[in-house]
């Protein structure tokens, strides 16, 4: 099973951005606990990060037929970006989408995902386990629904 773990803008500020938000953990701390994971559940992923809307788009349009899930924190696209949307519909990847602080206990614009509807799920509010969990959920997911 191959899974694309995907991380939008400012994300690579992690740890040193907004503490009381997201918490002091960086994304390579992050990466490091999915790889973890994956290595527990024999699951190939690959990471990628990205402050660009376009650069976000072309990888999940490179994974079609290759990724059977995608992992997937927009950042602030999530709120704004109608055309990551359309790249994850276009794709059928089945999409888990994640973040690190609970969108809908903070400021009003942060409550409305142009993705959830498009997602298999969402997981907010757990910081850096918003990933693990959203990593374990889409490898359980593709499992149940086929032989992947």
């Amino acid at each position: 099973m191959k899974l694309l773990v995907l991380h939008g803008p400012n994300l690579n500020m992690l740890g040193k951005r907004e503490p009381e938000q997201y918490g002091k953990v960086t994304l390579e701390e992050i990466n490091a606990m999915l790889r973890d994971v994956a290595r527990q559940h024999n699951v190939e992923i690959e990471i990628y990060q990205s402050n660009h809307e376009g650069a976000l788009i072309d990888k999940i349009h490179s994974a079609i037929g290759s990724a059977h899930g995608l992992l997937l924190n927009p950042g602030a696209l999530t709120h704004t970006s109608i055309a990551l949307r359309d790249a994850v519909i276009a794709s059928t990847i089945p999409t888990v989408e994640v973040h690190l602080s609970n969108i809908y206990a903070r400021e009003p614009f942060r409550r409305a995902s142009f993705l959830s509807d498009v997602a298999l799920g969402v997981i907010s509010g757990f910081r850096e386990y918003s990933y693990v969990l959203g990593l374990q959920a889409l490898i359980y997911h593709l499992r149940a629904a086929s032989s992947v």
